[in-house]
């Protein structure tokens, strides 16, 4: 019954699929995934699949990046789609044959349905940050899906730990410092896919290359 964290996909569908390998999954596991599973990589129609594919043979829980707020924009005629193709969507498009009218409803559901926040009794699991002193059910997309880690956070609230992505981690490693994880490793750029067992410390990492390692967290 443990509970993994995935980082920032980004379109990498072969780590991916490596990183589910070194899982294993049971249907008594739980899976996080904490956003931007698309763009940029070559393959964010290869995720999708594979991650509704997930959800019927684990719990899968998904957040909701910066990155999917941009496509969902730019796909419904927001203002968003220059900015969202020039910062990877060009990519998801590809994928789909270059036909935004390809992507299935259910992909666009599956991203539509994400969720802002997801926590546990001990773990709060967000795309970005949390904001400082308020409360979870009031904080806003700026901060859940934006705002970039500073390395200096300090504790939200006694017991609770955040594990988030969005702010690349050098060296292709995840960060620890009292109350925070931050596992974006930018698989995307030739780093690493990152999960993250919150309750041991454990992690699992593969890239596009189809190798795994496995470290651990203090």
């Amino acid at each position: 019954m443990t509970t993994w964290a995935i980082g920032d996909i980004h379109g990498c569908q072969r780590a991916l699929e490596t990183l589910l390998a070194a899982i294993r999954p049971t249907p008594e596991d739980t899976i996080v995934v904490l956003g931007d599973v698309v763009d940029r990589g070559p393959n964010t129609r290869g995720v999708i699949e594979t991650l509704l594919q997930l959800a019927t043979q684990t719990r899968l829980v998904t957040l909701k990046g910066n990155h999917e707020e941009m496509l969902l924009d730019a796909l419904s005629g927001g203002p968003w789609l220059e900015s969202w193709l020039r910062y990877g969507g060009q990519s998801v498009l590809d994928s789909y044959g270059g036909d935004p009218t390809a992507i299935p409803e259910s992909h666009f559901a599956f991203l539509r349905d994400s969720l802002d926040l997801w926590y546990t009794e001990t773990t709060i699991f967000v795309h970005a940050n949390i904001e400082p002193g308020v409360a979870l059910d009031v904080q806003t997309p700026e901060w859940l899906r934006w705002r970039k880690l500073t390395g200096s956070e300090p504790v939200y609230a006694d017991g609770y730990l955040v594990v988030c992505g969005h702010t690349p981690q050098p060296n292709g490693l995840p960060s620890a410092w009292p109350g925070w994880r931050a596992i974006d490793t930018q698989a995307y750029a030739g780093g690493w896919l990152t999960a993250l067992d919150a309750d041991s410390g454990r992690t699992l990492q593969s890239n596009e290359a189809g190798q795994a390692r496995e470290g651990r967290l203090a």
